[in-house]
């Protein structure tokens, strides 16, 4: 995402809840497991990671679903209450204070493109990764994979987060 496209908009299907979202995200996860197939009905889930800090509402509120996980931590799950779509998550790792929102739900959802394939033991067969994109059988440690930028902002989150 370059500079020009440093806020991105987005919201539900009814178009009760919309957000923005400002800065480029962490990191953005094309998930294959098996519970993002069935969360999502279809073979994978898009997720860009961003500090919570960074989205705001800008019309409607959001209902929070608590939902089992593969972790066995659960995640909650961001909802519009009418049209009951996913908007983010927040799993136990990063708790409230990173979103993994839904790539789908933004206004221009071509604007991100996935920067790792995380699951990929469980990917569908037919879906095909792209060459130059990584992809790894299970999770993976950002410190390997993300850039410089997105692991500062990271260590910046984790000092707000011990002092809280």
């Amino acid at each position: 995402m370059s500079n020009d496209e440093a806020m991105l908009e987005g919201g539900c299907d009814c178009g009760e809840v919309r957000y923005r979202v400002i800065g480029p995200p962490l990191f953005v996860h094309c998930c294959h497991c098996r519970w993002c197939q069935r969360e999502t009905g279809t073979a994978f889930a898009l997720n860009a990671l961003f500090e919570t800090e960074r989205l705001s509402l800008l019309k409607g509120m959001t209902e929070a679903i608590v939902t089992p996980s593969l972790s066995g931590k659960g995640q909650t799950i961001m909802r519009c209450p009418s049209c009951r779509l996913a908007l983010w998550s927040h799993y136990a790792g990063g708790g409230p204070w990173v979103a993994f929102l839904r790539v789908g739900t933004l206004d221009q959802p071509d604007r991100l493109s996935p920067d790792i394939h995380i699951y990929t033991t469980t990917k569908q067969p037919w879906v095909v990764i792209p060459d130059g994109v990584p992809a790894v059988d299970e999770f993976y440690p950002a410190d390997q994979y993300w850039p410089p930028a997105s692991l500062e902002r990271r260590r910046i989150l984790r000092e707000k987060l011990a002092r809280s």
